[in-house]
């Protein structure tokens, strides 16, 4: 994917969840749970298109006898 598509992206999902904070009323905790939804999956789907999730899934802690 270019990257001028991944900025493109980034920005159009910065603009809506913008959106959806200022104008859909809703509890301060909700607002929060859903921001924090929206940049892991976001993180995610960044790590997945610039090919680093096979790593990290791929990695172990300590060693393995």
């Amino acid at each position: 994917m270019p990257l001028v598509h991944v900025i493109i992206v980034l920005i159009v999902v910065g603009v809506l969840l913008g959106l959806i904070n200022r104008y859909i009323p809703m509890a301060g905790s909700i607002k929060s749970i859903l921001n924090a939804v929206v940049v892991i999956a976001v993180v995610l789907w960044l790590l997945q298109v610039f090919g680093l999730l096979h790593y990290i899934t791929r990695m172990q802690v300590g060693k393995v006898k």
